[in-house]
């Protein structure tokens, strides 16, 4: 028996347009400094195809054991990007649709019952793109103006027009630097449908599930299924669907979830399969589930129990771990200050290496021996965990 220990992560990112790769070069960028930190031993391999997604192998020796791990991006890229193809008069009538969806349906009240850090993140696109109609809307009014009064008659017109589009094709040429376009294309996809997933995320989240299985049927240790930011809710879908099949055998299933935004999309009014999902994965046999999220981190619900905050904690709820990744504790002051006021950079710390690790370390639990239930056993919540019901229940 070898003595390899073996482990496939499934990996479905956030609501991200940008190719697979980055992952990869994140992953190895980051995992380099965690060993360097902590004395993992990483090196990364090409990864032969064998009918997933895109993929790569890490070798490693971590807590004297060798272990060989297959990280594996599930991709709706593709999806994203399909999505935020409506140019710039379509995303401000997204915009205003986006706003009526979530403050009609009392959903941005519960919102700020948890975390109001996450709810002015999802203000800011708004903010920044009526910031820019309204100076394309002034610049408009000056340029008629201005022309009228030197005699141009209804020249000016047109002329503010243009001087309007021309404000807002800037605008949407400095969201490199801006991301509102980006953020707007984000929340408006995830209430398109008052929280039920669109046709073709569905057909997704059933290719994820078959994958699933397949890598359920493999030789190994552990399958470990990681979802971050808005892909912690897909994952939480996927893995229901699968454990509704019945019971399985085979090896240690987990389930990370980091950086979870699940009360955007499960406080909407249609959401009840998200709900359903949480409900039933809250109180599954067969698998161990942990959620880790930071106060730091600005773009998510922190610290907040996904399953209870939408109301559906059962007598039996069992899952998930909720801990805190504590940025304040796991990251010297110096990395503390190269980052503040870095939303993204801050959202993706997660999958980064930290130069004062506590229990939570990416790399260990993605490419160490043991499984995420070995690595977390006996560990209690975090004290400031939320588990106040903000949603509805059904």
């Amino acid at each position: 028996m070898s003595t390899t220990f073996r482990r496939h992560v499934l990996y479905l990112p956030g609501f991200d347009p940008i190719p697979p790769r980055r992952y990869r070069e994140l992953y190895r960028r980051e995992g380099a400094d965690q060993a360097r930190i902590s004395g993992h031993k990483l090196r990364m391999k090409k990864a032969q195809p064998d009918g997933g997604g895109f993929a790569w192998r890490v070798g490693s020796h971590i807590e004297n054991r060798d272990v060989e791990t297959r990280i594996e991006v599930a991709l709706w890229s593709d999806i994203v990007q399909a999505s935020m193809s409506t140019g710039i008069v379509g995303t401000f009538v997204q915009l205003f649709r986006t706003m009526w969806i979530y403050i009609a349906s009392g959903t941005i009240t519960r919102l700020m019952r948890l975390r109001r850090g996450p709810v002015i993140a999802a203000f800011y696109p708004i903010a920044v793109l009526l910031v820019q109609l309204l100076l394309a809307l002034l610049a408009c009014a000056l340029m008629t103006w201005g022309i009228a009064a030197l005699g141009g008659g209804l020249w000016g017109l047109p002329v503010g027009a243009a001087a309007a589009w021309g404000v807002l094709v800037l605008g949407r040429r400095l969201d490199h630097r801006l991301f509102a376009y980006y953020l707007m294309h984000d929340y408006a996809f995830t209430c398109a449908n008052y929280g039920a997933y669109p046709p073709a995320l569905e057909d997704r989240i059933t290719q994820f599930r078959d994958r699933l299985n397949t890598i359920l049927a493999q030789d190994l240790d552990e399958v470990l299924i990681v979802g971050h930011s808005s892909g912690a809710y897909l994952a939480v879908s996927v893995l229901a669907d699968l454990l509704r099949e019945g019971p399985r055998h085979g090896p240690a299933l987990s389930l990370l979830t980091l950086g979870h935004v699940v009360p955007m999309a499960g406080f909407l009014p249609r959401a009840d399969r998200l709900r359903d999902d949480l409900a039933f994965l809250s109180q599954a046999e067969g698998i161990f589930w942990t959620d880790v999220t930071a106060p730091g981190d600005a773009c998510c619900f922190a610290l907040c129990d996904p399953v209870a905050v939408c109301g559906m904690a059962g007598p039996d709820q069992q899952w998930p771990l909720v801990i805190s990744a504590a940025y304040t504790q796991t990251l010297s002051p110096e990395r503390q200050k190269a980052i503040r006021n870095r939303w993204f950079r801050l959202h993706f710390q997660y999958l980064c290496a930290f130069d004062r690790p506590g229990d939570y370390d990416y790399f260990a639990i993605t490419a160490g021996p043991q499984t995420l239930a070995q690595r977390f056993a006996g560990r209690k919540p975090s004290p400031g965990r939320i588990t106040r019901p903000a949603g509805k229940r059904g």
